[in-house]
C-alpha cells in the first residue's frame, strides 16, 4: 500500500496490546557472534504438517499424500493450534516444512503462529527451515500445486511498479505512479519507455493472458478482494470472486483473466493480498485461475515494507542465486539480524499478533549511529510475522541466471569452509540495484549450507563480522566496496549427524 514513511503515516492502524514474552535463553547481541545450538537431532529433509481434521478429509489427504510421495517426506499432525506440532518438529528439524491447510484455516493468527513456530526448532532467533503454506481455492486446486514438480525458470515478468530491468530477461510494466508510462524490456535488449494507455486494465489482463509471464510483481492499494492498478491516478482494478480473477476498467468493462501457466507472484507493496478472509479472497483466485504456484502476501495493511520489498533484493536482483522460498527466508534472516543489531531485546521476544506493535526497550549505539529509530524497530516487529508464503517450499522457482552485482561461493575441504565474494561492479558492487519501494537495499549476503553445521570456529574474515547459524552464513552488507580487498570468510565446522 504505502511506498515510503510519509505515506505510511496515513495508514489506519488497529489498536492492540503488544504482550512481550522472553522466549530465548541464548541471545546473540554482538554482530560477530558465531555460536550455534550444538545438540544433534534426527533430521528429516521434508515434513508435511497438517491438522488431524485436514487429514481426515479424503480430498485434502490426497494433497498431503502427493507432497509426501513427491518429496519422500514425513507427516506430522496436530489437534487445535499448529503450535502443538513444535515438539515433533524440534526433534525432526526438517530442512523443508510444508503446512497443508484448508483455506478457512489460514487465518492471520495461523500465519503468525507459523512464523513463530519455525523460529523455535532450535534456540537461536532465526527461522530454522524453508517453509510454505500449501492451500488453494479447494482441494483440487491445492492438489494441482502439490503434484507439480517441473522447476520454473523466470524469464518473463509483468508488473505495475519499477523493477531492476537489467536483471530480467523480458518485462512489461505499467507504472502505478505515472499515468501512460509503460516500460517494455525484450530479451537481450535495453528497456524502452513507451506511451501506455490511460487505463491499463485491459492491457494488464492481455499481458497475463497472452504474454504468459512467469512472475508478477505488484504494488499500490489492495484489499483481500481487489487490487487497484494505480497508486496516484485513476485506473481500473482486479477483483476476485469464487476463485476467479477479473479486470474492471474505470468504465466498469469486464476483462476475464485466463493465464494458467505456472508462475510466482510478489505483491511486495500490496496490503492484505495474503489474507484469506473468505472464499472470494484474492490469494485463492491467484492460485486457482491465474496459475500462481508460489506467492508471498501481507495479511495486514502494510506500512513499513521490509519483508515484502526485500524479497526483490534477493530474488529478482540476485537472479538465479535463490529459489523464491530461499529468497523469502534470506530476507527473513536479514530482518532478524537487523533487529539483533539495533534492538536485541526486540529480536528475542515473542509478541502477540498486532498491526501496531510498540517497542519500549533500548536501541544500540549502532542504531543511533545508523539513524535507526524506535519507529523502525516497530516496523521490523510488524513485518516479522505478517508476510505469508504460499506454496510448496521445495518447488524450485528461480530467476533465469544473469550477471549479478557480486558472485559468492562456498567450498569445503576437510571441515574447513571458505566463503568467497567476488565483486563485479567495482566500488558500487554492494550498493542497491534498484531503490523503488520501501526499505530497499543494504541486505546482508546470505549463503545457505547444504546441511546443518555446528561447532563453528572462525579462522579468517572477522573484519566482515560474519554471523553463523546452523543453516546459513550471513555477512552484513559492506556498503561501499573496496576492489582491492579480499572478501573471504574461512571457518571450521562439523556436520550435524543423526
Amino acid at each position: 500500500m504505502s511506498r515510503d514513511k510519509a505515506d505510511n503515516q496515513t495508514v489506519r492502524r488497529v489498536e492492540s496490546l503488544l504482550i512481550m514474552k522472553l522466549r530465548i535463553a541464548m541471545v546473540m547481541i554482538a554482530p560477530s557472534w558465531f555460536g550455534v545450538l550444538t545438540s544433534v537431532h534426527a533430521e528429516s529433509d521434508y515434513v508435511v504438517v497438517a491438522s488431524k481434521a485436514t487429514i481426515q478429509d479424503p480430498a485434502w489427504k490426497k494433497v498431503a499424500d502427493a507432497l509426501l510421495q513427491k518429496h519422500h517426506g514425513e507427516l506430522v499432525t496436530y489437534d487445535g493450534s499448529v503450535k502443538q506440532s513444535l515438539a515433533t518438529l524440534r526433534k525432526l528439524h526438517p530442512l523443508y516444512t510444508c503446512f497443508v491447510a484448508k483455506p478457512k484455516s489460514v487465518t492471520q493468527q495461523y500465519v503468525a503462529d507459523i512464523h513463530q513456530l519455525t523460529r523455535k526448532y532450535n534456540d537461536d532467533p532465526f527461522c530454522d527451515t524453508f517453509w510454505g503454506i500449501l492451500t488453494g481455492y479447494d482441494a483440487a486446486n491445492a492438489l494441482t500445486i502439490a503434484q507439480n514438480s517441473e522447476p520454473l525458470t523466470v524469464r518473463k515478468v509483468i508488473a505495475n511498479t519499477d523493477i531492476a530491468y537489467e536483471m530480467v530477461d523480458e518485462a512489461i510494466v505499467y507504472d502505478e505512479q505515472v499515468q501512460n508510462r509503460m516500460i517494455r524490456k525484450k530479451s537481450g535488449k535495453a528497456p524502452v519507455t513507451m506511451e501506455g494507455p490511460d487505463d491499463t486494465t485491459q492491457a494488464m489482463v492481455e499481458a497475463l493472458n497472452k504474454f504468459a509471464p512467469d512472475l508478477i510483481v505488484s504494488s499500490s492499494h489492495a484489499t483481500e478482494g481487489d487490487w487497484q492498478l494505480a497508486f496516484s491516478y485513476p485506473n481500473g482494478q482486479f477483483k476476485s470472486k469464487a476463485g476467479k480473477m477479473t479486470g474492471y476498467d474505470t468504465d466498469d468493462n469486464e476483462f476475464p483473466v485466463s493465464s494458467p501457466n505456472p508462475k510466482v507472484y510478489l505483491p511486495v507493496g500490496n496490503c492484505l493480498m495474503g489474507h484469506i478472509n473468505n472464499s472470494n479472497a484474492m490469494a485463492l483466485a491467484w492460485m486457482n485461475s491465474v496459475g500462481v504456484y508460489q506467492m508471498i502476501g501481507y495479511i495486514f495493511e502494510t506500512w513499513y515494507g521490509y519483508a515484502g520489498w526485500g524479497c526483490l533484493d534477493y530474488f529478482v536482483e540476485q537472479p538465479g542465486r535463490y529459489t523464491l522460498a530461499e529468497a523469502f527466508r534470506a530476507n527473513d534472516c536479514a530482518l532478524i539480524q537487523r533487529l539483533l543489531s539495533y534492538a536485541p531485546q526486540a529480536a528475542t521476544v515473542e509478541s502477540e499478533l498486532s498491526e501496531n506493535p510498540e517497542y519500549h526497550g533500548k536501541l544500540t549505539a549502532r542504531a543511533r549511529q545508523d539513524g535507526i529509530t524506535k519507529d523502525d524497530v516497530e516496523g521490523l516487529l510488524f513485518d516479522r510475522d505478517v508476510l505469508a508464503f504460499y506454496g510448496d517450499p521445495k518447488w524450485e522457482a528461480r530467476m533465469a541466471d544473469a550477471p549479478k552485482a557480486w558472485n559468492q561461493s562456498l567450498t569445503e575441504s576437510n571441515g574447513i569452509y571458505t566463503f568467497t565474494v567476488q565483486p563485479n561492479r567495482g566500488v558500487k558492487s554492494f550498493e542497491p540495484v534498484n531503490r523503488n519501494g520501501s526499505q530497499r537495499g543494504g541486505r546482508p549476503l546470505v549463503e545457505f549450507f547444504p546441511y546443518r553445521l555446528k561447532d563453528f570456529s572462525l579462522l579468517d574474515g572477522a573484519d566482515l563480522n560474519p554471523v553463523f547459524a546452523d543453516g546459513f552464513l550471513l555477512v552484513p552488507n559492506p556498503g561501499t566496496c573496496d576492489p582491492s580487498k579480499k572478501y573471504v570468510v574461512r571457518f571450521q565446522a562439523s556436520r550435524m549427524t543423526d
